[in-house]
Order: structure tokens, then sequence, then C-alpha cells
């Protein structure tokens, strides 16, 4: 027989939407049926014998119904089981051919369709956005050539060097299994009981008791590959790399206070921001930057690249910008798509290749094994967001839910039955070939000596933070130990952890956990700093999709209302009108104006900034309201911007803050400095100089 033209498949940005449209039901104009096809007449009254008789057996419309409603669920995830998804696509800028002959990197006119996760790691599918956590940052790419997921996380390194320990620091991480508690929360005797007897774990949690933990949005947190990988060349040539996502809006957190409010307020927070900024058309966009270390030159380094607790820090290794993430589209359905997705970090396509890293290696294994239960069985890549653009052939067979319908009789190879197809394909025809690494050594269960310095990234990441973040991880630090009942725990954490990383933090966290300093014994590296690691340092250039909340009552002055909106709005971000009641409130002008939110719905903790626009009667009304003066104080509090016509200034005064200050701006909204200043300072995110800030109520 002769062998078929291998099929192809051209990618263009729309090529997965358009390849899940024959799984879409749009029932519109559709008569109800059962599952096969029957028309059903009545779905609200089971069949039975008589008005008031018993029911039938033979309703089978009942039965399916029941049947399909008990089996509904599936088994969440183990970890990353509360997620978000959107559709978008990623385009490259130039190609990368001089290292890696991956197709994805070739042609900066192709936008590759992708599927995006963000997830949280300890919650279950019920726990909030904003707790304190680390955040997946899974990227399923569906390449001409294949699937590739870069399944990362908003933090670039992990809690573990060696994938073995994984079920057990994620054992240590969820609720205690006595009773089920706490959820979503490391706060806990077990976490922190680990964390003391692991010290490789120093790293990763001054990480996670930093604001990193709580990002403002998705949309608003970086991404990494977490691993050291290879791009290897069409030459065969291969170079180390670490991938970086690096968000357009810039990298913003919440803080403390707001993610416990938020968590009570809006728990689906994040969920709703992607998805509303979507609809909006305010596509969240990343660039992928990549960290490329050319083999000769790892050693130099002094860093283990194979040793996930640590990070090339970017004085060292600057990360190069190669293209663009964008999402542009929400799923039609989120457990078809966003519950189904199936990640792997196995899943890589030829120009992407492993390293040794050994939690590396074990997740390969692991993503796939847990597909079996979680998903029904082996077929989940033919679930259809899983299903790959490009054509599949293969030997595979049966199973649960197998939807592929095989023709010929040859499922085995060789074959002639079946003139040997599919048949292999050579590397120079796209075949994957692993990179031909040489290794040799003893089979052994030990670590090199590289992997056994824990403490030095730690307290370079520490030493990095601004002030601010240094206060904060302290007192993270101190919530998270005191919440821990034995206290040979917090000793442990204290002594063996906290004091090999820095002298100001142990002393801090000690001394607010009213035991004593110990011995510092801290730990050095090469760099005392690393001023990327900082959000401060980071840009505040832009306002775009900031959420600024105004606060008015009947008589607000329409014209500071009118000009702020313009300014606003032409810099990108969005005024959300906030009263004591839904409906409208009418402005000096008399004209209605329709209310977003409702004072009883709503908290300053949604917003990035407040304005409060002049008009005597909606101010004398405002300062008077308890909420509003509470709206004040704790957007102050927070230290976001704050801005106030001259009128609307005696608000302040009724909440306690005094003027001049940092990020709060006074003036004419009319005027041409009042915009630009309160754009400004908007723009800065936070205003951490507030220094009375603790002395106001909130």
């Amino acid at each position: 027989m002769d062998k078929k033209t291998p099929e192809t498949v051209s990618i263009n940005e729309r090529s997965k939407d358009q390849e899940l449209e024959r799984n879409r039901s749009d029932p519109t104009g559709q008569r109800m049926t059962t599952g096969q096809g029957v028309p059903v007449e009545d779905t609200d009254n089971s069949l039975r014998l008589g008005a008031r008789g018993p029911t039938l057996l033979e309703d089978f419309h009942l039965r399916e119904k029941i049947m399909r409603f008990d089996h509904e669920r599936i088994p969440e995830r183990v970890v990353h089981a509360r997620g978000s998804a959107a559709h978008g696509y990623f385009q490259v800028y130039e190609s990368l051919a001089e290292y890696t002959k991956a197709k994805v990197f070739q042609d900066p006119s192709k936008k590759t369709p992708v599927f995006v996760r963000f997830s949280t790691v300890a919650g279950s599918r019920g726990s909030a956005d904003t707790v304190r956590d680390v955040r997946g940052f899974a990227v399923k790419f569906y390449t001409e050539e294949g699937n590739w997921d870069l399944v990362g996380n908003n933090i670039p390194v992990f809690f573990i060097q060696d994938g073995i320990k994984f079920p057990d620091v994620v054992h240590a991480a969820k609720p205690e299994p006595h009773h089920e508690m706490p959820q979503a929360a490391t706060a806990h005797d077990s976490f922190w009981d680990f964390v003391s007897l692991v010290p490789e774990t120093a790293h990763m949690i001054m990480w996670t008791m930093s604001d990193r933990a709580i990002p403002r949005s998705f949309r608003m947190m970086e991404g990494f590959g977490v691993h050291t990988f290879r791009l290897v060349n069409a030459q065969g040539v291969s170079r180390f790399v670490k991938f970086h996502w690096k968000p357009v809006l810039g990298v913003h957190s919440l803080v403390w206070d707001e993610s416990q409010k938020l968590a009570g307020k809006d728990p689906d927070f994040h969920r709703r921001d992607l998805w509303e900024a979507i609809e909006k058309g305010n596509f969240p966009e990343w660039e992928l930057g990549l960290q490329i270390i050319e083999e000769k030159d790892a050693d130099k380094l002094g860093i283990e690249l194979l040793d996930a607790t640590k990070l090339v820090p970017e004085e060292l290794v600057p990360v190069r910008r190669v293209g663009k993430l964008v999402l542009n589209r929400n799923p039609t359905n989120f457990f078809a798509e966003t519950e189904q997705v199936a990640f792997c970090t196995a899943h890589v396509v030829p120009g992407i290749d492993f390293t040794d890293d050994p939690l590396l290696q074990a997740r390969n294994f692991s993503y796939l094994d847990t597909q079996l239960t979680r998903l029904g069985g082996p077929n989940f890549t033919e679930i259809p967001i899983n299903r790959p653009i490009a054509p599949v052939h293969n030997y595979h067979q049966d199973g649960f839910h197998r939807q592929t319908i095989d023709a010929g009789r040859a499922n085995y190879f060789p074959n002639s039955l079946g003139g040997g197809c599919p048949f292999m394909a050579a590397a120079e025809k796209g075949g994957y070939r692993h990179f031909p690494e040489k290794v040799a050594g003893e089979k052994v269960r030990q670590r090199a000596e590289s992997f056994q310095d824990h403490f030095s990234q730690a307290g370079l990441f520490y030493r990095s933070m601004s002030k601010p973040e240094r206060e904060h991880i302290i007192l993270a630090l101190q919530f998270e130990l005191g919440k821990v009942e034995r206290e040979e725990v917090r000793k442990r954490v204290v002594e063996q952890v906290l004091a090999k990383i820095d002298a100001e933090l142990v002393t801090e966290v000690a001394q607010g956990l009213g035991m004593d300093v110990p011995t510092m014994t801290a730990v050095k590296g090469k760099l005392d700093k690393s001023p990327a690691l900082s959000m401060e340092n980071q840009k505040k250039d832009s306002i775009k999709t900031r959420r600024i909340g105004v606060l008015v009552a009947d008589g607000f002055d329409a014209a500071d209302l009118q000009s702020t909106k313009a300014a606003i709005e032409k810099a990108g971000g969005e005024l959300v009108i906030i009263s004591r009641r839904l409906g409208t409130v009418k402005g000096s002008d008399g004209q209605p104006v329709k209310v977003d939110k409702s004072a009883l719905t709503t908290g300053s903790f949604e917003y990035d900034a407040v304005f409060v626009p002049g008009g005597k009667a909606s101010v004398s009304v405002l300062k008077k309201d308890g909420d509003s003066v509470h709206f004040i104080q704790e957007a102050y509090r927070h230290c976001k911007a704050i801005g106030v016509t001259k009128e609307a200034a005696e608000l302040l005064m009724a909440a306690g803050v005094s003027t001049p200050a940092p990020g709060v701006v006074v003036g004419e909204a009319g005027g041409q400095d009042f915009p630009a200043k309160f754009i400004a300072a908007i723009a800065q995110h936070r205003h951490w100089a507030r220094h009375d800030k603790d002395v106001i109520s909130g």
C-alpha cells in the first residue's frame, strides 16, 4: 500500500476556536431531547401510576436526568484546584532559529492559539481567590507540531528540590487530616513543622510571605517556568533557558488586610477581574522573556541550574523579551474548558527539551498520571480543550471515553496489513529527538553538593526588597507563626530557618512572637541585592484598567465628575459610581447618574483609588455617613491614591486624614493640574510614605 502524504496543519490565532466549534452546542430555538436525541415532552413531572401513584421504573428520562446529575462532578485537582482561564494567542517578535527549531518561535507573522489557566495551589475549588498562596500560570500552546505546555507559577522558585518530596510538602500545606482545617492557608502547625525540618524551603518561604503571594490580579502578576529547560536548534546545539512572563500592566499586589476582606466580600475577585477585563476588551497581555545561558557559561554563574529552589538574578543574565501573549476570549463553558484542561510539563515540541532537574523529572510523570483518575482514563487528550490542532495518529486503543474511531485492522507496529502506517517520523521530517546529553555515574539516593546552599538566595530576596516590602514579609511571618500552636515548631522556624537568612528579619519576627532573638548564622552568596526582584522597582507609568471608586450623594458637582471622568478614561482607567443605594443619584445640574455599586455591597479594597467630587449637598451627606468615612480611612490605610476637590476636602477631615499627605491630591477637578496629579498618583499603585496611616482606623 502506498503511503499517503502526512497530514499538515496551518496555524492561526483562531485555529483552536474553529476546532472547538464542532463541539459547541447552542440550544437557541432547539427542542429539549434526551442524551439519545429523543424529544422530551415534560421535564417537570415523573412518569407515575396515576397522579398520586408510585413512580415507574420505565421513566427513562427521569433515570437519565438523575444519573447525569449524580455524576456531573469530577475529582478536583489535588493542587491548583481553584482556577480561571482564557483563550488567546502568542506571537514571537522575531525568529529565534538561532536558539530553537520549535516552530512557535520562527515566524513573527504567525499567531499561535493558547489556553491559559491561572490558579491557587493549596485551596479547594470552593476557596477564595485572594488567599496568600502561590499562583499557577499554565500556558497550553496549540502548535502545528503538537501541544506544548509551559506549566509555571507566579513565583520563580519552589519549596523543594526533588519531586519525591512533593507529596510531603503538599500534605503539610493542605488542611490537617485530623480535622480538615484550615482551608486554603498555610498558617498552621503541620506546614511550619515541615518548613522547620526541610531547610530547602527557605527561599520559597520568603516569596510566599511577600506581597507576590497576594497579587492585585492575574493580569498584574509575573509568570515563571520555574525550571531550567533546554532550547535546541536545527543544528543540534543546546542552550539552557528559563522562561518568564512579564505583565504589560506592571506587577502589583494587594495588601494583606485587603486580601482578607476581599475573601469575604468577593471570593471570586481574581476570577471576576479576568473575565470582565476580557469582556470589556481590555485584553490582558504579557511579554515572554528568556534567560538564555550557554552551557559552557553555566558553571561560571555559581548557581545550580538544576535546583528549583534557585533563580538566576536578572543582573547576571538579563531577560530577553521575545514575544507577546494576549488573552482575548473567555471560555464558552467553565467545566468543559477551564475544569477539564489537562497540563503536563512533559508536553513539549521539537526544539524544547528537559534538563536533569529532579523536580521537573518527577513532574513529567506526576501530571500525566493524575489525569487518569481526575479525567476518567487515558483518553483525556481527546477532550476538546486538550485535543491538539496537529494531526494525531498512533496505536493507542480503547479505554474509557474513547472518541476516535480508528480505521483499518492493524493496531500494532511494525505491520504490513496497514501498509506500515502510521510510520515513524525522522528528526529531519519533524520527529522529536531528545538531546543526546552525555550522562554517567552510580545509582545513588543523594543530592549533589551544589544543592546544599539553602539560605543565600533567601537572604538575597529579602535584602532586595524595599522597606515596606520587608515590613510586609515580617508581618506575614508573625501572622503565620502566630497561628502555630506548638511552641517548639515556632522556635525551630526562627532558630533553624530565619536566623540563617537575615539579622533584621529574625530579630523583628522573634520579637513580634515574644521570643528571644537567636544568634545570627546567615549565609551570603555572590550578590547582596538584586533590584529586579522588588516590585517597587517595576515600571509604574500607566493606569490602564485601574478601577477608581467615586463616592457621591445627591447634589454632587456634576462638572467635577465629568472633567475627572474624561481624564481618567482617556488614560485608560475606569470610574465606578458608589452611593448609599442603587438606582440613580442627581448631580448639581439636576441630571441623574447611574449608580454602579451600593455602599452595602462594596468597599475601598475593591478599587485602586478613590475620587470624591465636590458639591456641598453631597459632601454634607458623605461626611456624616459612617460607611463613606470608613471608605476613605480604609483607602488611606492601604496607601491608595485619593483625589478630592476642595469642597470634598471636608470628607478627609471627617475621616481624620490631614493634608498634605503622599498620594492625596486636593484641587479643582476642572483645573489643569488636578487630573494629571491624580493620574500620576494612581499609577504609583501605593504610597508607602504615609507614616501616620496606622493611627487612622480602617
